[in-house]
This record gives structure tokens, sequence and C-alpha cells, in this order.
């Protein structure tokens, strides 16, 4: 008779026991780890509520490139974790601004540098995937915005061949249909038939020889509204267009609206009843009604932020509102009153200068900053009633260097 390492027989009772219970310990285990495996699976899959795009400035991937830092964002602690295949090159050199189709399925990223936009398909696990590389009319871009089956940029410099950071000119704003493929149509961009190209300069009337820079757009059902700064005067103003076909129709006659000194950033409220503008020189907020076509401003305006406020967000409730002030460090709470007021809440610390501000597109209830100087993201929950911060979990969140812009799309817009 044979006997295993125990002393028992091979082919005894109790062997036959030991062994079947061995199977049975294994099976379960077996199980265990599956059910374990499946309750990862769907804990990723519930857990993470929103995929967040920061771009960095500083050349860093392939062909000096620029990165994008993807992060999920946990919907219990509002903890932002960076994919594992994270960052991705941003295909093209200082990408300044980011854009996201409505279908929350493609991303554009702008490349300054190389006058390009990037189009990236969005994978259901938040990773990217270039399809397609478009140049902009001009030179220089530095921000873009989307709104319906359009994509609207603003370029530095109108593309005349005298415009140069040595002789710099006035800016100009263009935009491009977006095919049923995420595409930029490139063949077939809107047409300022006024002058014969696909662009529109920013002139004030009047004063057709100021540089006027873009810094910012905002869309508002067929509206977009550039905030940009005349450098020739040194005053801030706000060009309206509606959109007409594939052609811009510059609002109120042409006649910008005064915007202080050096215009920041802007953003429309969901509703699209009022347009806010951040102004870096004066330290303020500008509101304005957007009832006509000539910007008129909401009382109480402007409204104090912090010193050099840089980048402005409003939750999908309008009734929130948050400044990124990038000298101070900090981020200024609102609250939106009847009539677009803003009330101030409370001030709170961000890491070293925030450029970039977001708010979670499926919750509500995350906000984060893009920090260029500290190279990191900073994360908060947002108390829905009283707009309060609270930092996330273990932020702030390091990221690539230099980081310009963020954008956001639902998880669960990808994941169906």
């Amino acid at each position: 008779m044979k006997f295993n390492k125990s002393g028992q027989s091979a082919g005894s009772p109790a062997a036959g026991l030991r062994s079947w219970g061995g199977l049975l310990l294994a099976a379960a285990a077996s199980l265990g780890v599956a059910s374990l495996l499946t309750a990862c699976d769907q804990f990723s899959g519930t857990l993470t509520a929103d995929f967040v795009y920061v771009t960095s400035a500083r050349a860093a991937g392939p062909n000096q490139y620029g990165e994008v830092d993807v992060f999920e964002i946990n919907q219990e602690s509002g903890r932002m974790r960076p994919l594992r295949t994270s960052p991705f090159p941003s295909g093209g050199r200082n990408p300044v601004a980011e854009a996201v189709h409505p279908d929350n399925q493609t991303l554009y990223v702008v490349n300054r540098d190389d006058n390009t936009i990037v189009q990236f398909a969005i994978g259901t696990d938040g990773k990217l995937y270039p399809q397609d590389t478009v140049n902009t009319p001009g030179i220089f871009p530095v921000a873009a915005a989307v709104s319906g089956k359009n994509l609207f940029v603003a370029d530095t410099y109108e593309p005349l061949p005298t415009c140069s950071p040595a002789s710099p000119c006035t800016g100009s704003v263009a935009a491009f249909p977006i095919l049923a493929n995420d595409a930029l149509d490139r063949d077939h961009p809107f047409s300022n038939t006024d002058l014969g190209t696909n662009y529109w300069p920013l002139i004030v009337p009047g004063s057709p020889s100021h540089i006027v820079l873009p810094v910012a757009i905002a869309a508002s059902g067929s509206n977009i509204y550039v905030a940009a700064y005349d450098s020739t005067a040194n005053t801030g103003y706000v060009f309206g267009f509606e959109v007409s076909g594939t052609s811009l129709i510059p609002t109120n006659g042409g006649v910008p609206t005064r915007a202080g000194i050096r215009p920041s950033a802007i953003v429309a409220d969901p509703a699209g009843s009022y347009l806010f503008v951040t102004d870096a020189g004066r330290n303020n907020v500008l509101g304005f009604n957007l009832s006509s076509a000539a910007l008129t401003p909401i009382a109480g305006s402007p409204f104090a932020a912090g010193n050099e406020p840089s980048a402005i967000t409003i939750d999908k409730t309008g009734k929130l509102a948050y400044v990124a002030n990038s000298l101070d460090s900090t981020i200024t709470a609102y609250s939106v009153a009847a009539g677009g007021a803003l009330q101030v809440n409370a001030t709170y610390a961000s890491d070293t200068q925030p450029v970039a501000i977001g708010i979670d597109p499926e919750l509500n209830q995350y906000l984060f900053t893009a920090n260029f100087l500290a190279n990191t993201v900073s994360g908060y929950q947002i108390n829905s009633t009283t707009g309060a911060l609270v930092n996330s979990q273990f932020s702030p969140y390091a990221a690539n260097a230099n980081p310009t812009a963020v954008a956001a799309i639902p998880h669960g817009a990808v994941a169906k």
C-alpha cells in the first residue's frame, strides 16, 4: 500500500476526503477570486464618476509634444486617480485649451505653438486615441468652444504675412462644422463673405489699428462671445457673434462691449441668461445680461474676486460659481442670486497658481483646478446647499509640468 506524506494511504477514505476537501476549497477560492474580481469590476464601473483631462504645456512627450493627463474621479471620495496609461501626447506643442463634443466621445485639444486642433476619440475606459489634426486659420490659437455641431476657435493673431510676436496684429475668431464622425470639416470652414476669408478679425469700430488679443470663448445658444484685451488702449472687450448657417454675424452692429481692463476668462450660465467675465486687471468679475444683443451689466457688477482671477466656472444648477485666483492661489466661491448678482460665500486655498477650473459633469459634486506653477491638480467636494468646498481625498494630485486647461466627461456617457 502506498502512503502519502501525511501517513495516510493514498487510496484511504481519509485521503479521499482530504483531496475532495482540497478540491472544494480550491473551487471556493476560485469562486471567491472570481466574485472579488466581479465586485472590483462593478465598483470600478460605478465608482468612477468622471474622467478629467488636464493639458500640460511644457514639452515632455514624443516630438516635444505637450501632455494630457487623464484622471478618474471617485464618486464617493472625490479622489482623482490617474489612468495607468496616462499621460497621452497632446499631438502638438504647448497645448493651452480643450473642448468636449456634446456626445462626450471626443476631446479637442488646442496646441498653441503648432496652430493646431487635435481630435481625440475617448474610449470607454477614458483613454485617448488621436484621430485627426486641423490647422487653425490664424496664428497661436488660445481658446476653443463647442456648441451644437460647430467648434469655435480664437487665434492670437489673424493670418497675415506681417503678423508675428515681433510685429503683432489683431486677433481673430473662426469656426468649423463638426462632421458625423466628430472630425472638423476642414474643407468647409465657416466663411466670412464680407472679407472673403475663413475668419473674423477682432476690430474695434473707429480704432481699426488697435491690437485686440482674444483670451477666451464662451458659447450660449446660437451665440458665441469672445473675451479680448485691447493692448493698444489697455481695455477689455466682449465681442458677440450669432451663428447663421456656416457664417458668423457680429451682434450689436459689430460694436463690442467694454469689459474691464484685462479679461482673462468667460462663461455663460447654463440657462443662457447671464455672462460672466473675469478681469485680471481689476481683480473682479463682470456680469452681463444676455437678454439682448447689447450686453447690459447685471445690477451690482463688477463683483469682487481675488488677485488676478484666471478662470471661472458655474455649476449645472446655475446657482454656484467659482473663480480661480492665480496670484493668490485661492478659489472664491459665490452664490448666484436672482438677477445674476454674485454673492461671495468664502475663499479657499488651492495649490500654486491655479489657471483653470472645472466641475464634474456627472454628479455636479466635485470641483478641480489645474495649478500651473505647482504642477498639480487640486480636488474639492462641493456642498450643494452652501457651495462650501472641502478637499477631496489625497488632494492635490501630481500632474505633468505646467498644467494649462481642464475638461471633463461623465463616465456613464462613454460606458454605454
